[in-house]
């Protein structure tokens, strides 16, 4: 991946020397670093509010009563985790995080729930299926409410940030749907266990 992002500036100098615009390529990158830099700072805060929000619910207690709530709908998915273990919790936390669209908080729990999972694993240095349903559940994410999408939106100043909600929603829903079922399908093809 390095030897594209080089392959891709080297490319980006060349035509800005070429073409006679070098100046507005220099300008374009000096632009560029500080929306990232900003756009770090910004991502920075929600993730840090939402982790220490995590971190209050751990230690209130009220996150083991979320997970003995979402617990029936995650061992019904999950049917191989042992009732009690704290990968419920780590999935439920990591799901709930993605439902509410705060994707850059729920990174930290979805490795803490890779790593319960792994505890399970009996052969250490082969991907379980149930670890693999995670990934890909994980991956597509249904998200209820985009904060962090409607945020960024917000600050870059969208008129209607919010209009973001219905399609995130819908689309969210299809591809989770669409990446389990296409799991199942190699899963029942290669005989994964």
């Amino acid at each position: 991946m390095n030897t594209i992002w080089l392959l891709v500036m080297c490319i980006s100098v060349v035509f800005a020397v070429v073409n006679g615009r070098t100046e507005e390529f220099t300008k374009a990158m000096f632009e560029a670093g500080k929306a990232a830099v900003e756009i770090c700072l910004y991502l920075l805060g929600i993730v840090s509010l939402w982790l220490g929000l995590t971190k209050i619910l751990e230690e209130s207690g009220l996150m083991h009563k979320l997970s003995n709530f979402f617990r029936p709908a995650i061992a019904l998915v999950f049917g191989k985790i042992p009732k009690g273990h704290p990968a419920i919790t780590s999935i439920t936390l990591n799901l709930l995080a993605n439902f509410l669209g705060i994707g850059n908080a729920a990174t930290p729990l979805g490795i803490k729930a890779m790593e319960d999972l792994q505890t399970l694993n009996r052969r250490p240095d082969t991907v379980t299926f149930e670890m693999m349903l995670f990934i890909v559940i994980n991956t597509s994410s249904i998200q209820l409410i985009p904060f962090t999408v409607i945020g960024l939106l917000a600050s870059y100043g969208s008129s209607n940030p919010n209009w973001i909600f219905l399609p995130t929603f819908i689309s969210t829903v299809i591809s989770s749907i669409t990446a389990v079922v296409i799991l199942v399908i190699f899963k029942r093809c290669y005989r994964i266990s």
